[in-house]
């Protein structure tokens, strides 16, 4: 088939076309009570576009009229894999579907409307013209021209008939095409989102982002954190030879193991946004449990805890566990079983805490830390803190200062 003919064939040609058309027939409504459609004159028709504008109008201010127009542009002028939006894309139309939430809605919306009914009166006109010359020129119609409302008279040659036809029928195509992409463009101009409603969707696209690097954060930190316990207590199991080491380091992977698949569980109940409730994120005042699990992978950890931890802020004490977490990851990580100095202060302004490792001679000159302690720096500025990694008086330290206010 033709290219130029395709279109005939695709049904978001004929809905535009539809939708355009139910625009204009509030016009045709009014029009045959007053001025009448028998005979009409220029100023008949010019009433037919004219008084049907302030009802529109009045219309448009009702904010469930813009949700309404939304809706039906959405499914007559894009509907579905057919249609082509400006551009060339498929996917999302840019067109609203909320109620009008301000005064500049409302006038977009009386814009559109009136805009929807001047086009729609326009092409119907003009449609009526060309389907008109065709039946007049192919003979369908033996009225004069003139009874027909035609403002054109068709020539008589007969030799010029069969291509004046194709012309018309073309150029009734070209009608169509032209006013459906025209109510396109407008149609995303007039009923796309308002200001507000874009400043929503990237506040929400925003959320999810920072959401998601919440979750990769939190799969890293505890997932991390069980793997690397687990392979600290595998290699030392194996080189033990006492049964009862080897069962302590067992266990201590299945606690830390079992840990693990609980944060687990809780990020992939989020994920698929699951209705059941979901366990609350671990605390400081959970932070035994990792305590525990290092001190199974063989380091000796000195705690010192001054304050009430119990009553730091939800968001500060989660986010203080797994800054912990991270922090005994990477000492069993990189510097293996090595004594570490755990200090935690809470006062009225803020919460201080501070771990200290050996470092171990092949790393002591280089001050560079991983993805990990890179979270611990990103969580602590997304609390309005601080946190600083690295070598300190040949010792590796991670501190943290995050404000409670």
């Amino acid at each position: 088939m033709p290219g130029f003919l395709r279109p005939l064939t695709r049904a978001v040609t004929y809905t535009r076309w539809l939708h355009v058309f139910l625009g204009s027939a509030i016009a045709w409504v009014i029009a045959s009570i007053y001025p009448g459609l028998s005979e009409p004159s220029y100023t008949d028709w010019v009433l037919v576009g004219v008084t049907p504008v302030p009802l529109l109008v009045a219309a448009a201010m009702v904010p469930v009229m813009r949700r309404a127009e939304g809706l039906q542009a959405r499914m007559m002028l894009f509907p579905g894999q057919d249609a082509r939006v400006p551009g060339g894309e498929t996917e999302e139309p840019g067109i609203s579907v909320a109620p009008s939430a301000s005064w500049r809605d409302r006038a977009r919306t009386a814009v559109w409307l009136v805009f929807r009914l001047e086009i729609g009166i326009a092409l119907v006109h003009l449609t009526g013209q060309l389907i008109g010359m065709v039946f007049a020129v192919t003979g369908a119609n033996d009225q004069p021209p003139e009874s027909d409302g035609l403002l054109l008279t068709p020539p008589d040659a007969a030799w010029i008939k069969a291509p004046l036809t194709l012309l018309l029928v073309l150029a009734e195509l070209g009608v169509l095409l032209a006013a459906g992409h025209l109510m396109t463009v407008v149609a995303q101009r007039l009923l796309g989102p308002s200001p507000a409603e874009r400043l929503a969707v990237m506040e929400e696209r925003t959320e999810q982002l920072l959401e998601r690097n919440r979750i990769a954060r939190e799969l890293h930190d505890s997932i991390g954190h069980a793997l690397t316990v687990a392979v600290v207590q595998a290699g030392a199991a194996r080189a033990a030879s006492d049964p009862e080491f080897t069962a302590r380091a067992l266990e201590a992977v299945e606690e830390t193991g079992r840990a693990a698949l609980e944060d687990l569980e809780r990020v992939l109940r989020v994920l698929r946004e699951d209705e059941q409730p979901v366990s609350g994120r671990p605390t400081l005042t959970d932070a035994d449990r990792l305590l525990q699990s290092a001190r199974a992978s063989g380091a000796k950890v000195d705690v010192e805890v001054s304050g009430p931890v119990e009553r730091l802020p939800g968001p500060v004490s989660r986010e203080g566990y797994r800054m912990l977490q991270e922090a005994l990851t990477n000492v069993l990580r990189h510097s293996g079983p090595v004594p570490v100095r755990l200090r935690i202060s809470v006062d009225d302004g803020s919460l201080v805490m501070n771990v200290r490792n050996a470092l171990p001679v092949a790393t002591s000159s280089t001050g560079r830390g991983g993805s990990g302690l890179r979270g611990i720096r990103e969580r602590a500025t997304l609390l309005g803190g601080r946190a600083t990694t690295g070598p300190h008086d040949g010792e590796w330290q991670v501190h943290v200062e995050l404000p409670l206010r």
